[in-house]
This record gives C-alpha cells, structure tokens and sequence, in this order.
C-alpha cells in the first residue's frame, strides 16, 4: 500500500481560500443521534447577511406560529438578528442559546422552523447559508477575499463516524450548499482538484 504524501494545509480554488481538511475529513449529519443539537449549542445565532435578514422576515408571518413564546418575544424586543461581539451579523437567540427559529420535532429533534416551512412550500427563503454549510464555516479576510474551514465541534461526533462509515469526504456531503453559496462551476473546479490530488498520491 503506497503511503498519502503530504498535503499542503490551505488550498485556492477560484478565489477562495480553504483548508485542507475539507477534502481529507469525512462527514455526514447523523440526525437521530444528534437531534440536530447544533441549533441549540452555542453562544450565538448562526451567521447572516443583510440580504438573508431580508427574506428572513419576509418568511416571519408565515412561521411565526411555529416559533415558542420566548423566540417570539426575543424577535418583538431586537428582531431575527443582532450584531455579536465579534461584530458579525447573527440569528437572534433565546436565553444565550437555542436560536429563535427552533422548533421541535418527535423524539425532541430539533428542526429549523424556515427550512421547515420553506420544504412544504409555504415560502421562498430556506434557512441562512451558515447553517446549510456547517460544519464549514466563512471567514471573510480584506480587500475581498473568503475563507473556508472545517469547525471541530464534540457535538458532531456521530457525523464524524457516519461519515467515516460511508467514505464520505466533507466537501461532497455539502455539495448542495457549497453550490448554493458558491455556484456550480466552482464547485466543479473543487471536485477537479480534489481528483487531481487524488490522483497524485495526495488524498
């Protein structure tokens, strides 16, 4: 069995900076373990732009019946987003954690109260694109330039391993929001590169 050489740390694929490990990692969401838990765990919301702010509260009369009393008492008193104090745009949140478009499904399954609505048609906005496209996540550096990494989180444990058990690397599980983000064309410039090092020894 020949030996993986050694692969650079950070690559460029159309102008966009990434670690490495997004080609290496294996992942893969393993929903009835984790109960989507990543929509509770943390000290901030998820990450949004202004224009996602935008179609947020278009969608808001339509899963405001979804939402418990204190999200929707957070969302009266500061809105579906805040600035944190790393200065980012984020979902708002309710008591420091949960974010305010949580909902609950059987078994306590957490579920994303746009995503849900958006999948029965009842609006056009789906959920942030930091939430479609964790566990990477978006950095954006001066003069115009992104980052992407993979964020370790304990949480994602069971993702880890699932993922591990498919043989299922990172970038291809997110391949439907990595194109939603970035467009198709770069994502088959990533796919070409990763075959590349592959072919090289690399991967």
């Amino acid at each position: 069995m020949v030996a993986k050489r050694c692969l650079p740390p950070i690559f460029e694929v159309g102008g966009v900076l990434l670690s490495s490990d997004i080609l290496t990692e294996r992942f893969c969401c393993d929903y009835e373990k984790c109960k989507g838990i990543c929509c509770v765990e943390g000290d901030a919301g998820a990450p949004v732009t202004v224009d996602e702010i935008g179609g947020i509260e278009d969608a808001l009369d339509v899963v405001w019946g979804d939402l418990c009393a204190s999200a929707q008492s957070v969302i009266d008193r500061q809105g579906v987003a805040y600035t944190d104090r790393d200065g980012d745009l984020v979902t708002s949140i309710v008591g420091g954690r949960d974010c305010v478009f949580t909902c609950y499904g059987e078994g306590g399954t957490c579920l994303c109260a746009l995503e849900k609505a958006y999948h029965a048609g009842r609006c056009s906005f789906c959920k942030p694109v930091s939430c479609a496209l964790y566990p990477i996540r978006e950095k954006q550096f001066g003069g115009g330039l992104t980052g992407l990494n993979y964020h370790r989180w304990k949480i994602c444990e069971d993702a880890v391993k699932k993922g591990r058990e498919l043989d299922l690397p990172l970038y291809k599980f997110l391949k439907e929001p990595l194109i939603r983000r970035f467009g198709e064309a770069w994502y088959l410039e990533l796919c070409e590169l990763a075959d590349e090092l592959r072919l090289q020894g690399y991967l």
